[in-house]
């Protein structure tokens, strides 16, 4: 029971990340019907981003307490992640709107490898120590533990995800996408500007992976240039899964992913006689998406909806 409820922690904390990138991936989809694969990136981007802002905290204010240093790391990576997704929007993907899919899609593959790049000839290719700023000290659950820094991530994680939620339902820019989404022809033709619209929800996806991918390198105490590759791999079938359009479904399927996994790489060792250990955990999130696409391919949550004209 101690090992279950231990995965079970660990599974939340690994999904809350992933419904968190997932977000990014199906509100740019909703929009756009555009899968843009270089939202791995964001996050890698937002973690290498806050991994500097906290060095440079710690010359600056070694004094700092470190869960205000992890906050302002966060908060200076979300205009960097921003920047960076809304010029990918509008260099890479604004021209090839109206473009057959395969377009779009073979641009969004080269910008990962051009950002991973960029990345790669500013802070190196070796990955880099991230520093604990957290007390180190766990929280007893039973007899699971769960870190401080693992905390904080959850309340982010949720906070940011309920924010979401009041934006997209309770706002006038809220509506503005959910008619974009609708209809982007008719919500321009009902006075809605479909361009900031689009912009907009770059921008939100941005923030919510600078969130994740700062969170995820002080999770797991590294950072690398490559380090989004497979996260945004994982998330995009978080997204998949819960139903690619539908913010709800983002967030469950981030979450069920999550679990999956960590529950897998717990057990997986038993299962299998010790064939296989829980450094095999990354089949589960593709084995999930492909059951998914073949059984049921709108996902969990998402609509048979005919494809737009």
């Amino acid at each position: 029971m101690d090992t279950f409820i231990q995965q079970m922690i660990n599974g939340l904390v690994l999904g809350s990340m992933y419904a968190l990138v997932a977000l990014g991936y199906t509100m740019v989809y909703g929009v756009l019907n555009l899968i843009n694969f270089a939202h791995g990136d964001v996050l890698m981007v937002g973690a290498m981003a806050g991994l500097s802002i906290i060095k440079l905290l710690q010359v600056v204010a070694p004094e700092m307490h470190g869960i205000v240093m992890l906050l302002i790391a966060i908060i200076g990576a979300i205009p960097v992640c921003i920047i960076v997704n809304i010029l990918i929007e509008r260099i890479a993907y604004r021209r090839l709107r109206n473009a057959p899919r395969l377009a779009p899609l073979i641009t969004a593959i080269g910008v990962s490898i051009l950002v991973q790049t960029f990345a790669m000839m500013i802070w190196g290719r070796s990955p880099i120590p991230f520093p604990s700023v957290m007390p180190t000290i766990p929280v007893q659950i039973g007899g699971a533990v769960i870190s401080q820094t693992q905390i904080l991530l959850l309340i982010l994680a949720t906070l940011a995800m309920l924010g979401l939620v009041l934006l997209v339902e309770k706002t006038k820019m809220g509506r503005a996408m959910r008619a974009t989404a609708e209809n982007p022809r008719v919500a321009g033709l009902m006075g809605v500007n479909s361009n900031y619209v689009i912009v907009a929800t770059f921008a939100i996806g941005a923030a919510l992976a600078a969130i994740a991918g700062v969170m995820w390198a002080a999770n797991y105490s590294s950072a690398q240039f490559a380090m989004g590759f497979v996260p945004g791999l994982k998330a995009f079938s978080a997204a998949v899964l819960g139903g690619i359009g539908n913010i709800y479904g983002a967030m469950v399927g981030g979450i069920i992913l999550g679990l999956i996994e960590s529950l897998g790489a717990g057990y997986i060792g038993d299962l299998t006689g010790g064939v296989l250990g829980s450094h095999y955990q990354d089949i589960f999130a593709f084995v999930v998406l492909i059951i998914v696409l073949t059984l049921r391919p709108s996902g969990i949550m998402g609509e048979r909806v005919a494809d737009r004209a």
